[in-house]
């Protein structure tokens, strides 16, 4: 008889296990754009030209993602925002089309807006030889559009933003955040991001009441929470939201301890600890609309979550897809960080500039991938950096282009 009951205890023990195990998925930065508004034009080409994104392989990838899941069967799939190329009504109907067979196939599915999805004053057509205006949708009708997709089975909602509260399981609660300023919109989106503090409080309610019930409570939102670079909040502080530092500290504090992020189009996981000993991971997922095309699987049991990355590299129709967009990728940020040498204008000689543009380029290059090392030709750009300075002593041994923990592959301990 005691035989008998070992062998229930154990068997019960599996089974509450197996309930606590969640499986996620994360994609983000789809920047989908409809077919219904993208044609084969002079339009269509010039904005493939400018934007690096060959519309007909973007859909093939998502469709290829989506296939892949629907094999994967995760409970969640997550979907920080930018949902949309550049909040196209059509393109928001069409993506949620593309989303229905892992739906039905059941996976629960979440979403939260970028900046690019809500109240776009220049979304276009393009179907001609020149783009057209199309309409965006407002946030009433975005939150009507994806009421199945978070809106519809919110416990909580917050009155000033399209924030939202679903309750997972009995151990695990979503928190979606809406860090976007579109009301501010009038002639283009707002890159930049902020939590209303009308939100912040009601989430810091949400996060107490959590903390009472023994609750973890995962956070979503479109721009990132916590630096995931050396200096980006002073170089590229459009790509985390504002006062970053003291917000995430008080969401640690109050029990905050995963933020999945997107919006910089880079695969990378950082942490913060706070003062009082809190620690928040920001968990950012790379964009499916460019390189290196990176989609995340999650496990999370027994308060572990166990992080996989994969990456689409080839497509049906561009055996190459991965070499090709990490070329479109190396061309656009040596543009960029051309332009912005000139408007720097630095009294660095011409041929130091080139040197500094290339590192700037390999160094982001490596960023969007994750878990950057720094390679041999990169080590002696700095050297000769360090020579032009005529810094001999300066130490670039504590200069951490990656900060920790690894990106791709990981387990976390909740």
């Amino acid at each position: 008889m005691r035989n008998i009951f070992f062998i229930l205890s154990i068997l019960l023990s599996c089974s509450l296990t197996a309930q606590q195990s969640l499986k996620i998925a994360v994609i983000s930065d789809t920047h989908y754009l409809s077919s219904k508004i993208a044609k084969p034009s002079a339009a269509l080409q010039s904005f493939e030209i400018a934007t690096g994104r060959n519309t007909a392989e973007l859909h093939e990838v998502l469709t290829q993602v989506l296939s892949k899941l629907k094999i994967y069967q995760p409970d969640i799939l997550l979907i920080p925002g930018d949902l949309t190329n550049n909040g196209e009504r059509d393109s928001h109907l069409d993506f949620v089309e593309k989303l229905i067979p892992l739906k039905e196939n059941g996976t629960r599915i979440f979403v939260v807006p970028g900046n690019h999805d809500v109240n776009v004053p220049n979304a276009k057509a393009f179907v001609g030889d020149t783009s057209i205006p199309t309409k965006s949708i407002s946030a009433q009708e975005f939150e009507e559009i994806y009421a199945s997709y978070g809106y519809a089975d919110a416990s909580k909602r917050d009155p000033s933003s399209l924030s939202y509260l679903v309750e997972i399981n009995d151990s695990t609660w979503l928190l979606g955040i809406d860090s976007n300023r579109y009301k501010e919109n009038t002639t283009t989106t707002i890159t930049s991001g902020r939590i209303h503090p009308n939100t912040t409080k009601w989430a810091l309610e949400v996060l107490r009441e959590a903390k009472s019930k023994d609750i973890l409570v995962l956070g979503m939102m479109h721009h990132g929470l916590v630096e995931h670079m050396p200096y980006q909040a002073a170089l590229l502080p459009n790509y985390l939201i504002d006062d970053w530092e003291r917000n995430a500290n008080i969401l640690a504090d109050n029990g905050l301890k995963i933020m999945f992020t997107g919006h910089f189009h880079s695969n990378d996981i950082t942490l913060l600890t706070t003062p009082k000993g809190n620690t928040v991971y920001d968990i950012e997922t790379g964009s499916l609309a460019g390189y290196p095309f990176p989609y995340r699987l999650m496990t999370l049991q027994n308060n572990k979550l166990t992080i996989e990355t994969e990456f689409v590299k080839s497509i049906a129709t561009n055996p190459n897809l991965l070499e090709d967009y990490c070329l479109k990728a190396e061309k656009s940020i040596y543009r960029v960080a051309q332009s912005k040498m000139k408007t720097l204008n630095l009294p660095i000689p011409d041929e130091m500039k080139g040197a500094v543009i290339d590192l700037i380029v390999k160094m982001q290059l490596l960023h969007m991938k994750g878990d950057e090392k720094m390679d041999k030709e990169m080590l002696q750009m700095i050297e000769q950096l360090k020579e032009f300075l005529d810094a001999p002593d300066a130490d670039f041994s504590t200069f951490e282009l990656d900060f920790a923990p690894d990106d791709n592959f990981l387990k976390i301990e909740l």
